[in-house]
């Protein structure tokens, strides 16, 4: 079992001396945003700080202004894993997170996977398998802070509906719910907190398991527009069928081109920690609000 409880101390030391990230928008003056909905938006002029779940495996408590439109995506991702004389590469061509704000502390999010494609490598030869990902529903509330400042906190609930070919998805129902907090630390850093309970379908029967995930994030702006952001990210899979532990270390960058405050392009890479988790995983991506 990943022992969560000392892998995330120690990032947390490792993270002060070498990782930045967008800093948190303060709370203050903000102005009473409340009355907003889907169909009363929020003016131009009102609107929150752009900010995404991108580009690492963190969802920030943030929420999208009522009225207004954003879409967060991979422009390529590959991932790269070798276990037991396998070799897995799985390409993401495009990865769009479609989300619209409700109201001033919740939006609705679907994501899915236009074009995945996994290759398989092993003893008895190659596996190609190209199609549709699975689809994600998600809604985001905000609980504390949708505005920003010292403390933020947000649930999201999720379901993932198995619209992905077999090979590519698991062909099952499932759900879960994500908690992020974050906290402002002096000198403008942040630390952000995910952790994640899913319930997933045991392999190769019907039978249900839990699905535990937990990530540390510390941000920090390198310039106005550029910043960078670096967390441990760690998973237990408690399926009876074959138990897995998974670990990652990752970092990101990202940019904010002027004078357009509502576009963002990054770019990242994950580094697997255990012999479960892709070794290697690079990524760039963009987010846009409308």
């Amino acid at each position: 079992m990943i022992k969560s409880h000392s892998l995330f101390a120690g990032v947390i030391v490792l993270l002060g001396a070498t990782a930045p990230a967008a800093p948190q928008t303060t709370s203050a003056n903000a102005p009473d945003k409340s009355d907003y909905t889907l169909f009363d938006p929020v003016p131009d002029d009102q609107m929150r700080s752009f900010c995404t779940d991108r580009p690492t495996k963190s969802n920030l408590p943030c929420t999208v202004d009522a009225g207004h439109f954003q879409y967060e995506s991979d422009i390529f991702n590959w991932s790269y894993a070798h276990a037991g004389g396998v070799t897995t590469n799985t390409y993401l061509f495009t990865n769009p997170t479609l989300k619209l704000g409700l109201t001033n502390r919740m939006d609705l999010e679907v994501n899915i996977v236009p074009v995945e494609t996994v290759t398989v490598k092993s003893a008895s030869g190659w596996q190609n398998l190209t199609g549709i990902g699975d689809t994600f529903v998600r809604a985001k509330f905000n609980l504390a802070g949708p505005e920003g400042g010292d403390f933020q906190a947000a649930v999201i609930p999720f379901v993932k509906f198995p619209t992905a070919r077999a090979g590519n998805g698991d062909g099952a129902v499932e759900a879960g719910v994500i908690a992020p907090v974050s906290f402002a630390l002096p000198d403008d850093y942040t630390l952000l907190f995910d952790p994640e309970f899913d319930v997933e379908r045991d392999g190769g029967d019907f039978g249900r398991h839990a699905n535990f995930q937990l990530l540390a994030n510390l941000c920090h702006a390198l310039t106005n527009s550029v910043s960078a952001a670096a967390e441990l990210w760690g998973q237990e899979n408690a399926d009876p069928r074959g138990a897995t532990q998974e670990a990652s270390f990752d970092m990101a960058l990202s940019w904010i081109p002027a004078p357009n405050p509502n576009l963002q392009f990054d770019a990242g890479f994950n580094v697997g920690l255990t012999p479960a988790t892709p070794k290697f995983q690079p990524y760039f991506g963009v987010s846009q609000r409308f």
